[in-house]
């Protein structure tokens, strides 16, 4: 079964509890009602089993539902937002409706953004780099068209807080996305997060220890969803290649 199946399905709601599973509950019963996806009954003790399976559609619904909140504080939702979601999530086509639907209902329910980012912390709080993958899904969301608005940073800025981000850890992330889109515009320091005073051992442990962080097979081992290998596999990449400028600018 997909991960949209999972969530649809319903049952994951159970395991997951709180707003997050209320979310799922109403979309599953808005599938229900309408006739969509009827088969899951037959899957729920399977999503009620491992963990990780949990906790994958765990992050892919706060993906939705902070994305979702994203674009109310913002005020509109643009459709190239709602492409490149669908893009990262690799949505199949018969499931965007589905998909759509539990974007609007979390964008007009009553929880505030908080509490499904408190929710999502608890779920994650022994896995900080899969924190830090959600929040590199929504900046990439925010700046599909090619602009980050203030509303969206220091909207994205309490979401990181209630994380357990710290301000200079935010500034790292944030300088990973270069809306120019151009590497050119990526501050390599900024990416590795540590001064230009420092020295090339510090810079050296600060990459070793952020490739060892974002590796694709660590992420997917702590429950990140399938459909993110790709995303982590380019983070290793924009921190392997802000060391490397890093080195040229030193003459190493």
């Amino acid at each position: 079964m997909s991960i949209w199946g999972k969530i649809l399905g319903g049952a994951a709601g159970f395991a997951i509890g709180g707003p997050l599973g209320a979310l799922i509950g109403v979309a599953a019963g808005y599938a229900v009602d309408r006739g969509v996806e009827s088969g899951f009954a037959g899957n729920l003790l399977g999503l009620c089993g491992p963990a990780d399976a949990t906790k994958s559609v765990a992050f892919t619904i706060g993906v939705i539902a902070l994305s979702a909140k994203m674009a109310r504080a913002d005020g509109v939702v643009k459709r190239v937002e709602v492409d490149t979601f669908n893009r990262l999530f690799r949505v199949p086509p018969e499931e965007l409706p589905n998909v759509g639907r539990v974007f609007d209902l979390a964008r007009k329910d009553s929880h505030g953004f908080e509490e499904y980012a408190r929710q999502i912390a608890a779920l994650f709080e022994d896995r900080h780099a899969v924190l830090e993958e959600l929040l590199d899904s929504l900046l990439l969301i925010a700046e599909a068209d090619d602009e980050l608005h203030e509303t969206e940073v220091a909207y994205l800025r309490e979401v990181a807080r209630i994380f357990g981000f710290a301000d200079a850890d935010f500034e790292r992330i944030l300088a990973g996305h270069h809306v120019a889109g151009t590497t050119d515009d990526t501050d390599p320091y900024g990416v590795l997060g540590v001064s230009r005073r420092a020295s090339d051992d510090e810079i050296k442990a600060a990459h070793r220890r952020l490739v060892r962080e974002h590796h694709p097979d660590v992420l997917i081992a702590q429950g990140l969803p399938q459909e993110f290998v790709d995303l982590a596999t380019q983070k290793v990449a924009a921190i392997n290649a802000a060391y490397d400028r890093i080195g040229k600018e030193r003459g190493r």
